[in-house]
């Protein structure tokens, strides 16, 4: 049975190689890095984790797990509760600096595990908006999935391309006069979308419709 001790450094095991993994890449993050980080010996690595690469398969579990009780939390508050919580993630914004790190390097590496992390967070994006159509707070769309993928092409966008919307929001992402910035234009979007009137939308599926007939699929939601 494992001793709190053994708790403890396993959580600061997991935290020293995000932060490691997230700033230099995986490839260059050795475990004596990691143990040196978290005040550990090597051999303490390898006995809770096994590998350098299964402890990457565990930080990919603890940031997905992490993401997702954030976006349910953000998705169920309500009054007041809603509005402490936007306020302390803008306020401490540099609290999430390890764990954005992380995505962006970990989302952008080759390979299958990007893949795979990359689709977990799609799942885990579908899963949070059919709880809010089934609760009634989101509307259903005619493609869950490519709607959550676009979502969370759209979230990791910001991280991927930083230093782009850094540039043109004339401080960094997670300053607080930034994350101020972004919050209001990112929910009016969501809420109210771009056009004024389902002009676009309607031109769209009949585009489709007719596309469809000549043996294309449509996507559409008319008989919705």
């Amino acid at each position: 049975m494992s001793s709190v001790a053994d708790l403890t450094a396993i959580a600061r095991i997991r935290d020293a190689a995000v932060r490691l993994f997230g700033s230099q890449g995986v490839e260059r993050t050795s475990v004596r890095q990691i143990a040196d980080a978290a005040g550990v010996s090597p051999a303490l690595v390898i006995h809770h984790y096994g590998s350098k690469d299964a402890l990457r398969g565990a930080c990919d579990d603890w940031v997905v797990e992490w993401v997702a009780r954030e976006n349910t939390e953000y998705a169920s508050a309500r009054g007041a509760s809603a509005i402490a919580l936007i306020q302390q993630a803008v306020a401490d914004g540099e609290r999430y600096r390890p764990l954005l790190d992380y995505l962006a390097r970990m989302l952008t590496a080759d390979g299958d595990r990007s893949a795979a992390l990359f689709d977990r967070f799609v799942d885990e994006t579908e899963a949070m908006i059919a709880a809010g159509v089934a609760d009634g707070t989101m509307n259903r769309s005619s493609d869950p999935r490519i709607q959550a993928l676009i979502i969370t092409l759209n979230g990791m966008s910001t991280l991927v391309m930083r230093a782009h919307l850094e540039r043109n929001l004339g401080g960094g992402l997670l300053d607080a006069a930034g994350l101020a910035r972004l919050t209001l234009p990112m929910l009016e979007l969501y809420t109210d979308g771009l056009y004024s009137n389902s002009q676009m939308l309607e031109v769209a599926r009949a585009a489709l419709g007719a596309s469809a007939a000549g043996g294309a699929t449509t996507t559409g939601k008319a008989n919705a």
